[in-house]
C-alpha cells in the first residue's frame, strides 16, 4: 500500500508541472496582453496614460520578456514564495484574492458534495425495493434533479422565498447589514438563512446523478453469479446487500467523485453569479474578460491540483474497496 502511495505521488509531479505550463500558455492565448485591454478601458472611459507608463508596467510584469522566461518567472515565484504574481485588474496579489475566495469555494463544494452523497443512499433503496412507489419516486426525482438547470432553479428557490415566505434579503451569504460586520452568533445564523439556496442548487445534481449511477450499479451487481451463490450459502440478506454488492457497486461512483470537486468549483459560476456569492466562479470570469493572465492562470492551476489531489484520494478508496487494483 505504502508502495502504491508512493508511486502515485510521484506521478502527481510531472502532472502538475504539465498542467501549469498548459494552464499558463492557454492564459496567453487572446491576442495582447492585459495592458493593452487595461489601456483598452481608460480609452472608453475618456482618460489617458502616457506610452512610458506602460512600458514601465510592462517592464514590472514581465510582458517584455519571451513566454518561456515569464512562464520560469511565475512557476518559481509560486514554488518558492507562494507568490501567484500580481492581478492588475484588481491592483492585489493574486494569492491574497484567490484564497479568500477559495475558502468559500471549497466550503460549498464539499458540502454540496455531502449532501450529493445522500443519492447513494437513496440508489440502494431504489435498486433494492425495484418498481416499488419508492423506487418510481426516486428514479422522478433523479430524472427531474439532472434536467433542471442549476441557475433555474437557484431563481426558482429566490422567487419562493421572496414572494411566498416574504424574505427580504435571498442573494449572497449575508444580509447587508452583515456583510462587513465582525463574525458573531447573529453572523452565523444569518449565513445559515442564506447559504442552504446555494447548497440546495450546487448538491441536487450531483444527487440526481449518484442516485441513478448507484441504482444502475446495484441492479447490476445484484444479478450476477456470485450474488446467488452468497444467497445460496444462506447468508442473511444484509450481509449480502451491504458487505458483498455495495462493495462492487461503489466503485464506479468513487471514481466518479474524484472529478466531483474541481467540477463543482467550475461549474458553479452561473449559480454564484445569480445568487451572488462570493467564490471563484465569477471573479474568474472577470479575470478572463479583463483579461488579468496571473489571476486566471492562478485559479486554472489550483482547479488542476485539486482535481490531482482528488483523484489521488479516490485511488486510495478503489484501493480499500478493492485490493487487487494496487497491482
Amino acid at each position: 500500500m505504502t508502495e502504491f502511495i508512493l508511486r502515485r505521488i510521484m506521478l502527481m509531479i510531472p502532472t502538475v508541472i504539465l498542467i501549469a505550463f498548459l494552464v499558463y500558455f492557454v492564459s496567453q492565448l487572446p491576442p495582447g496582453d492585459m495592458l493593452s485591454s487595461y489601456y483598452a478601458e481608460l480609452a472608453a472611459r475618456g482618460e489617458t496614460v502616457s506610452y512610458d507608463a506602460l512600458e514601465n508596467l510592462r517592464e514590472r510584469y514581465g510582458l517584455d520578456q519571451p513566454f518561456f522566461v515569464q512562464f520560469w518567472k511565475w512557476a518559481k515565484n509560486i514554488v518558492l514564495k507562494g507568490d501567484f504574481g500580481q492581478s492588475f485588474n484588481l491592483g492585489r496579489p493574486v494569492s491574497e484574492i484567490i484564497w479568500n475566495r477559495l475558502a468559500w469555494s471549497l466550503s460549498l463544494s464539499l458540502f454540496a458534495l455531502v449532501i450529493s452523497l445522500l443519492g447513494i443512499v437513496i440508489g440502494i433503496y431504489s435498486a433494492t425495493h425495484q418498481y416499488s412507489i419508492g423506487d418510481y419516486v426516486a428514479t422522478f426525482f433523479g430524472f427531474l434533479g439532472l434536467s433542471i438547470p442549476n441557475f433555474f432553479l437557484a431563481l426558482f428557490l429566490m422567487f419562493i422565498m421572496v414572494f411566498y415566505f416574504g424574505a427580504t434579503s435571498v442573494g449572497g451569504l449575508f444580509s447587508p447589514e452583515y456583510r462587513l460586520a465582525p463574525w458573531s452568533l447573529a453572523k452565523f445564523v444569518d449565513l445559515l438563512k442564506h447559504v442552504w439556496i446555494p447548497l440546495v442548487v450546487m448538491g441536487t445534481a450531483g444527487t440526481a446523478g449518484n442516485i441513478r449511477i448507484m441504482r444502475a450499479n446495484m441492479l447490476d451487481i445484484l444479478g450476477r453469479d456470485f450474488m446467488r451463490t452468497a444467497r445460496g450459502k444462506g447468508l442473511k440478506e444484509r450481509v449480502v446487500i451491504y458487505k458483498h454488492a455495495l462493495r462492487n457497486a461503489l466503485q464506479p461512483i468513487v471514481m466518479s467523485l474524484g472529478l466531483a470537486l474541481p467540477f463543482m468549483i467550475q461549474g458553479e459560476l452561473i449559480t454564484a453569479m445569480v445568487i451572488g456569492v462570493p467564490t471563484l466562479g465569477p471573479l474568474f470570469l472577470e479575470a478572463i474578460l479583463t483579461q488579468d493572465v496571473h489571476m486566471v492562470a492562478g485559479v486554472l492551476l489550483l482547479i488542476g491540483i485539486l482535481l490531482v489531489i482528488s483523484n489521488l484520494l479516490a485511488d486510495l478508496a478503489l484501493v480499500w474497496l478493492d485490493p487487487r487494483i494496487r497491482y
